[in-house]
């Protein structure tokens, strides 16, 4: 990986990287995940200054496309068993090359689609096996902050994250 390029699709698995991993399961079917706040504000940021942004898991929850759609996120991919066939799927939608994307996951269901992917990054809690092929490895666990920080990381890169800082300093927002 060289800093040249740039990315135009940042793709993210759910269990492990956007959340902790855990999952509570109440009766009548509730499943319940938990969020972070500053991976969502990164997220939506991007999306606003053109950035595509996926979902892609192998699990299917009502509370993650509900968490796709308050952050804007359309392209949401559950119930994938493999990743790469989205990620082509997506290069052809976009006209996009697998040079433009950027991966996140955290387990060996992922291990494809970071070999797939041109810059990849793992939350520290990771399986071994992922953060030994990983470009990055966040200082973060997986929800907490991993994914702002792999986002931040490609906005600065990009020159973007002021702009981003610009725009929050002078109108604000929600995440």
């Amino acid at each position: 990986m060289t800093d040249d390029k740039k990315i135009k699709l940042i793709a993210l698995d759910v269990d492990g990287t956007l959340t902790n991993g855990g999952i509570i399961y109440g009766d009548s079917n509730l499943e319940i995940k938990c969020f972070n706040v500053k991976d969502g504000l990164a997220i939506a940021g991007a999306i606003k200054l053109g950035y595509i942004v996926a979902i892609i898991t192998g699990r299917v929850s009502d509370v993650v496309k509900r968490r796709a759609q308050d952050l804007g996120i359309t392209d949401v991919y559950q119930g994938i068993a493999n990743k790469v066939d989205v990620l082509e799927e997506l290069c052809k939608k976009y006209k996009i090359t697998k040079d433009e994307i950027a991966y996140m996951g955290d387990d060996l269901n992922d291990y494809s689609a970071i070999e797939y992917s041109y810059l990849t990054a793992a939350p520290r809690d990771a399986v071994d096996e992922i953060l030994n092929l990983v470009d990055l490895v966040s200082e973060k666990n997986g929800g907490e902050g991993a994914v702002r920080e792999f986002i931040e990381y490609i906005m600065k890169k990009d020159n973007l994250w002021n702009k981003l800082v610009e725009r929050y300093k002078n109108i604000g927002g929600t995440n």
